[in-house]
Order: C-alpha cells, then sequence, then structure tokens
C-alpha cells in the first residue's frame, strides 16, 4: 500500500477542529511563489499549482522515466498547501485578497534530494514543453505553532483564527508571523467536488512563548 503522509503524520495533516500547540519538524517542499488573488481566473496562483502538480507528478513517477532515486517508495502525492503574507499587515486581511503574497507548495518525501528536484523539472518541461523555471525546492523548519482544523469556506477562516489566538495566548504564548514565519494553510477537500461548508482546511500559525 502506498505510503499517505496525511495517514502517517495526522498530527500535522488530521489535526482536530479544536486549537493545539505542536512542533512541526523541517519538510521539504515543491515551491512556486506569487502575488495576487487566488480566486483569480487565469491568475497566477491557478498557474502555480499546474506548476506544483506537474513536478509532483513527474516525481512520483520517475522510476517509470528511468530516473531511480536513493530510498525511493510508492506514495500518495501530498495535499496542496500554502503559506500566505499581505505587506503591512499582523495576520491576513480575507477582505483585501488583492494583495496577497503566496508561496504554494507540495510536500516532498525526504528521499528527494535537490538533484532529483532538478530533474524533475526538466523531465517536466520536456514531457509537456512549458517552463517551469518558477518552481523552487524549498525547505521549512515551522517549530513552534497553533494549529486547529477549519471546517468551511475559506472566507470564513477569521472565526476559527480568532479561536486559535484566544487558545494560543490562555496557553502562555503570543503570535510571531513576520516575513519568515508565515500564515500557513493545508487543503484537504478539492473545492470542485466538496460543497464549501463541508470543506477541511488546516490552519496553522507560528508562535512563540510570551515569557521568552
Amino acid at each position: 500500500m502506498a505510503f499517505d503522509f496525511r495517514k502517517e503524520y495526522k498530527e500535522f495533516y488530521l489535526p482536530k477542529d479544536t486549537p493545539a500547540i505542536v512542533t512541526v519538524p523541517r519538510m521539504n517542499y515543491i515551491a512556486v511563489s506569487g502575488q495576487g488573488d487566488p480566486n483569480a481566473e487565469g491568475g497566477e496562483y491557478k498557474q502555480a499549482i499546474a506548476l506544483l502538480y506537474g513536478i509532483a507528478y513527474t516525481i512520483r513517477m520517475s522510476g517509470k522515466a528511468g530516473h531511480r532515486i536513493a530510498g525511493y517508495f510508492d506514495y500518495v502525492v501530498p495535499p496542496l498547501e500554502g503559506f500566505w503574507r499581505q505587506n503591512g499587515i499582523d495576520g491576513i486581511d480575507f477582505l483585501h485578497k488583492e494583495s496577497f503574497q503566496w508561496i504554494s507548495v507540495i510536500r516532498l518525501p525526504d528521499f528527494v534530494t535537490t538533484a532529483d528536484f532538478h530533474w524533475a523539472v526538466a523531465e517536466a518541461e520536456r514531457k509537456k514543453k512549458a517552463d517551469f523555471s518558477k518552481a523552487e525546492f524549498f525547505s521549512c523548519d515551522e517549530g513552534l505553532c497553533v494549529q486547529c482544523m477549519h471546517i468551511g469556506p475559506y472566507d470564513s477562516e477569521p472565526a476559527t483564527v480568532e479561536r486559535m489566538h484566544r487558545y494560543m495566548e490562555e496557553q502562555g504564548y503570543l503570535l510571531d508571523i513576520t516575513d519568515k514565519r508565515l500564515h500557513h494553510e493545508i487543503y484537504l477537500s478539492d473545492p470542485r467536488r466538496v460543497s464549501p461548508e463541508k470543506q477541511k482546511t488546516v490552519i496553522r500559525h507560528p508562535i512563540r512563548p510570551a515569557d521568552g
């Protein structure tokens, strides 16, 4: 049976719908950065998603293309994720999506090296005859965070974020969103197939001890 990150690392991908404190280890990703409203038809965000999945599946099927990756095992491509920020805002303002700056990502298994990643970019370009140069190998160590499963449409996330912040303060922590530590979302539902009120999104915010 293929390795499924969501099932093997439930602490990070399938949290409860009540806030909790978690320490997230360093993970590697395929990443594409951009800016603007993610809902814009034909916008940068939707173009980035196509690049991410093109590379993700090229790596997963690398053996059939004759590229052998040391330590490779069969796995399910992890869910789409995103790191979000807006200049001059401590957190996220969902009313002004046009000012979003984002890093859209898909997690890589630990056995994928930078050399394997660059092979996959070149192979995806060759097969799809498209430019994949915006994709990067991205490593992130999130560390101490508060997270929660949000159930519902993306625009109702502020209510979940408010609960998360209230909980972290009760536990003796402060929000620590910076240029390097960002609002993080993990998308567990396909909005094309799941109604907005049933969508599941992991929301994660970096924190630090209030007395630190």
